[in-house]
């Protein structure tokens, strides 16, 4: 089985039904992760939760056969999630369908992988391709007006009748990633004390009552200077991060969304593009919000395509740190992104 972020919806009961692998990829890390978390919720009885690292699987690659076929600590069911990068989990992924085609994997429980920096061209993913009882499922970066439709999608599972255009801030001050709006979504719906026997109807002051804000409140400004090489305004906006206690994960998320963001930019304007002329179409397609392009604009000038792709992937090694180490977050996060900004400032 494979999906996309288009088709996944429709795709994902039947992958809960019968996949015993599903991997996650594509450089929308954050639709991926929600996406797995939503495929989660649909197993018959997803159970206990088992987590390893792509890391633990490269270099002990049968440990995950020898998962899959164990029995929960509390004789229940169980799930294992996988967060990998690349193809960190290819010779345990190959190496448990060689089990599982030798008729050894029956009973055994389902396993995801959500892996940062893979594709639907991975070696993983190719060993899955075709087959009946797996799932590679790809994501591309969202617009917002894909977004702002799974808010409401949301919305209406937690009973939250949410217009269009409140669907559309939380969309915008989550920047675009589902995961932060799933969570306004949850805290909206807990203080209006709704759910889907008893609908609330949602108001604009009651999602200023939970706290959400919107970009220019959040994590854009901070994330523009840095990507904008504003070296001269970072410190300004670092303290901002700091007083506002913003969450070190979330601002990285932001930055690793716009970097996706300007990489699908880049590959649309090719060798001989106007930049301008992308951005007042992409603007007319509904895909880049008029406030952006100014910003876009900038940023588009200090990183081609070879600088995004090492962006990419330094972000992505960021990430791995952030999570490993929640103490140091906020200060290893700081110390990286002077780093970018100097790299993205101009040449004088």
């Amino acid at each position: 089985m494979k999906a996309t972020q288009r088709d996944f919806n429709a795709v994902a009961p039947r992958a809960a039904q019968q996949a015993k692998i599903a991997f996650f990829c594509g450089p929308d890390e954050a639709g991926a992760a929600a996406a797995a978390a939503r495929l989660i919720a649909m197993l018959p009885d997803p159970g206990e939760r088992i987590e390893l690292s792509g890391g633990e699987l490269k270099s002990d690659p049968v440990r995950l056969g020898d998962e899959a076929r164990s029995n929960s600590l509390f004789a229940g069911t169980r799930h294992i999630l996988v967060r990998a990068s690349g193809d960190e989990a290819h010779d345990a992924v190959k190496t448990w369908l060689e089990v599982i085609d030798g008729g050894e994997g029956e009973g055994a429980c389902p396993v995801l992988i959500v892996a940062t920096g893979a594709t639907d061209k991975s070696r993983t993913a190719k060993l899955l391709e075709g087959r009946g009882d797996s799932l590679v499922a790809m994501f591309h970066p969202p617009d917002l007006k894909s977004v702002t439709e799974e808010v409401r999608r949301m919305a209406d599972a937690a009973g939250l009748r949410l217009g269009g255009d409140l669907a559309e801030r939380i969309a915008r001050a989550a920047g675009l990633d589902v995961r932060l709006a799933q969570s306004e979504v949850t805290k909206l719906a807990l203080y209006l004390d709704a759910s889907a026997q008893a609908p609330r109807q949602a108001s604009e002051e009651a999602l200023d009552a939970i706290g959400a804000k919107t970009e220019e409140d959040g994590f854009m400004p901070l994330v523009n200077a840095v990507l904008s090489g504003e070296v001269n305004r970072l410190p300004a906006e670092l303290r901002r991060m700091h007083e506002l206690s913003l969450n070190p994960v979330a601002v990285l998320l932001a930055l690793e969304r716009r970097a996706a963001q300007l990489a699908q930019l880049t590959a649309r304007l090719g060798p001989n593009g106007r930049i301008k002329d992308l951005l007042e179409a992409e603007q007319k397609a509904r895909r880049v919000f008029w406030r952006d392009a100014r910003d876009l604009g900038t940023q588009m000038q200090r990183w081609n395509a070879r600088r995004l792709n090492r962006l990419v992937q330094r972000l992505a090694a960021l990430h791995r740190a952030l999570l490993s180490n929640s103490q140091a977050a906020e200060l290893m996060l700081a110390q990286e992104l002077t780093e970018i900004a100097r790299y993205a400032a101009p040449r004088r």
